[in-house]
C-alpha cells in the first residue's frame, strides 16, 4: 500500500470517526423544549422542598400544622416560591393528621430520580411529617 493510499484510508477513518462522533451527540442530547420541561419539574421539586422546610419552621414555632397554605404564607418562614413555575396556579397543601401532611404538584415528566421526591407525570402529592428545628 502506497503512502498516499494510506494517508487517504486514516484520513477516510478520522472523517467516519468524527461522523459518527457527532451522530452520538445529537443522538443523546435532548431538545432544548425537553430540557426546559425537565428543569421546570425539577425546579417544582425544589419548591416542595422549601415549602416543607416552611412547614418545619411554622411547626418549631407553633408546634402545630398551618391549616392550609394560605395560614403558612402569613408567617415569616424564609424564601419559598408558593406557585407553579409555568402555570403560576399555587402548590398544594393539606394537613392530614397532627404530624402529617402532603405538598402536591403537577409534573410533565415522570423523574429519573429515586426516593422521596420521586414522581410520575401528572399530579403527584408527597407525604411529610414536620420536624423539629434546632434553635
Amino acid at each position: 500500500m502506497s503512502a498516499a493510499s494510506r494517508d487517504r484510508l486514516a484520513g477516510g477513518v478520522a472523517s467516519l470517526a468524527v461522523v459518527a462522533s457527532v451522530a452520538a451527540g445529537i443522538y443523546l442530547m435532548r431538545s432544548p423544549s425537553e430540557e426546559r420541561t425537565l428543569r421546570l419539574d425539577q425546579r417544582r421539586v425544589a419548591d416542595l422542598m422549601a415549602l416543607s422546610a416552611a412547614v418545619d419552621v411554622y411547626w418549631t414555632r407553633h408546634k402545630s400544622l398551618p391549616g392550609s397554605l394560605n395560614e403558612l404564607r402569613s408567617e415569616p418562614v424564609g424564601a419559598v416560591e408558593w406557585r407553579d413555575p409555568e402555570s403560576g396556579a399555587l402548590y398544594e397543601y393539606q394537613p392530614l393528621a397532627e404530624r402529617s401532611y402532603e405538598v402536591c404538584a403537577t409534573f410533565d415528566r415522570d423523574s429519573a430520580a429515586r426516593g422521596t421526591w420521586a414522581h410520575r407525570a401528572g399530579r403527584q402529592c408527597f407525604p411529610r411529617e414536620p420536624r423539629t428545628l434546632e434553635r
